[in-house]
């Protein structure tokens, strides 16, 4: 999911709300993607700096889907953010959420299988 400063938000490249302002400074913001319903609520933690919450279909865990299953992970923190390590296949694999250091640009998710990080895909 991507946000933009101008009140856009895209799954995957794709536009799946647009607002021609910015975003309520709190409340929530509702959206659809095909027959799955978003909702990103907005809330104030401390003077100007905002906390955002993103649910699909109700659920506002970050479970981790592998052809229509939900996985086993284990979680745990790590220096700068957590880690989710899950199996596919036998295979190793996590995904690691870190802070960029940045407000502005907030947390970044890497998948790493067999301990190498996998590259974002380009569409």
């Amino acid at each position: 999911m991507e946000t933009s400063k101008n009140g856009v938000v895209g799954v995957r490249g794709r536009e799946v709300l647009r607002r021609n302002w910015m975003f309520k400074l709190v409340g929530k913001e509702t959206f659809h993607i095909g027959k799955h319903k978003g909702v990103i609520h907005i809330e104030a933690v401390s003077g100007f700096a905002y906390e955002y919450t993103l649910e699909i279909d109700e659920k506002d865990t970050m479970d981790v889907w592998c052809d229509g299953e939900v996985l086993d992970t284990a979680g745990e923190f790590v220096e700068g953010g957590s880690e989710t390590h899950f199996e596919v296949g036998g295979r190793s694999c996590c995904i690691r959420a870190v802070s960029s250091g940045k407000r502005r640009e907030g947390i970044i998710h890497s998948l790493l299988l067999d301990d190498r990080e996998i590259p974002e895909a380009i569409e």
